[in-house]
């Protein structure tokens, strides 16, 4: 069976392609944001600690969005979180569109978006459940969702900076309004989607996040989170334009793809856990070989080499997390893994970050592998 076996299931292809043109929001408005916040404060300080509130605002009340869409249903609880989302979006535009607007209102503004940000993408993987009632083609939905996700965030960035560059980035951040209304509406009125408000279970009977996929979900963010910054030190050492670390980048986005893309169309007769944890090994040796790159050619060959396992690793974490969720708690449960990778890629900057002030560049390679080398032997141990 093929992707088209996924995209021929009734109402997958609608609903998964304006559901994207949602998550394209999420890739698009964020950088445009911190264009237009550069372009209004005129300060790196100040925009970085506005989108660290934005960014961080989303990953603390992520569970709480979550257990609202799984007590109330997605068609109760995503339109009234868009609509709050789409009107702070139109306001961050208007307030960046010219500077003088107050920090304090930037800061409001900037965690009222993160606070009602929707999560179409969590939604979308539980919703693959309900779109696919044959279940063995349910790792290759979730492997065509996971590199889709990944050519967003190549395509978002880039077409923010066209934005700035032809407008202005304040026009990018309005852009998300329509992009995020359509992705709910496209997702709220799939006839797949369930209609009846969930059952619930005593919350004690509840399970929590299982490790592999939690532990597996940290490791892979923080090495997202870690090789942007890698990638700009390395161009740097080796007299490379900082711009080089884009090429990098795109690199690790393109072989994530590919692998993705791979692993779903294989069928597969080994365990999911045993899959996660091999994903995560190779995954560690690709990053402690890079430490011994002498030039960003082969730097930019062992990143993509790294990336294969990153899509395959993510979609595999996705899998067992949702084996273990019960129906009523599905959303919560993947929105635990995405909570746990951004919170390992937000780990990730900063600790690179400070390593990279102290330590020699092959080492912040070593370094950065550690998470991925630990993670793999705690799950060969399970």
């Amino acid at each position: 069976m093929s992707y088209s076996a996924v995209l021929r299931a009734p109402h997958a292809r609608r609903t998964f392609t304006l559901t994207l043109l949602g998550r394209l929001s999420y890739a698009t408005a964020p950088f445009s944001l911190t264009l237009a916040l550069v372009a209004t404060t005129g300060s790196y300080t100040t925009t970085g600690a506005v989108t660290a509130l934005y960014g961080l605002t989303i990953c603390a009340l992520s569970p709480l969005r979550a257990r609202l869409i799984d007590r109330h249903g997605p068609r109760r609880v995503l339109p009234p979180l868009t609509a709050a989302h789409a009107l702070t979006l139109a306001a961050l535009a208007l307030t960046t569109w010219r500077p003088g607007t107050p920090l304090a209102t930037l800061t409001a503004l900037a965690i009222t978006a993160g606070a009602t940000a929707p999560p179409l993408g969590v939604v979308m993987r539980t919703h693959w459940n309900d779109l696919l009632p044959d279940k063995t083609l349910l790792h290759r939905a979730l492997s065509l969702d996971g590199v889709a996700e990944e050519l967003l965030y190549v395509t978002g960035p880039l077409l923010a900076g066209l934005i700035a560059a032809t407008a202005t980035p304040s026009l990018g951040i309005a852009a998300g309004v329509p992009l995020i209304i359509i992705g709910t509406i496209g997702l709220t009125t799939s006839p797949a989607l369930p209609r009846t408000r969930p059952t619930h279970e005593p919350a004690a009977r509840r399970p929590a996040l299982p490790l592999a996929p939690a532990l597996a979900a940290a490791t892979i963010g923080a090495v997202l989170g870690s090789i942007g910054l890698l990638a700009v030190a390395h161009a740097h050492h080796h007299g490379r334009p900082a711009a080089t670390a884009a090429w990098i980048e795109a690199a690790l986005a393109a072989g994530s793809a590919l692998g993705g893309l791979a692993y779903g169309a294989l069928t597969w007769r080994s365990t999911e856990h045993a899959r996660l944890t091999a994903c995560i090994t190779a995954l560690g040796a690709a990053l402690a070989a890079a430490a011994l790159a002498p030039t960003t050619l082969l730097l930019t060959a062992l990143i993509a080499t790294a990336g294969i396992f990153i899509a395959p690793a993510t979609t595999t974490a996705y899998l067992i997390a949702d084996a273990a969720a019960p129906p009523q708690a599905r959303v919560r449960t993947a929105a635990r893994v995405n909570t746990a990778l951004n919170l390992g890629a937000t780990t990730g900057t900063a600790a690179t970050g400070a390593l990279l002030d102290v330590l020699p560049l092959p080492l912040c390679f070593l370094v950065t592998a550690l998470p991925a080398i630990t993670a793999a032997l705690l799950l060969r141990r399970k």
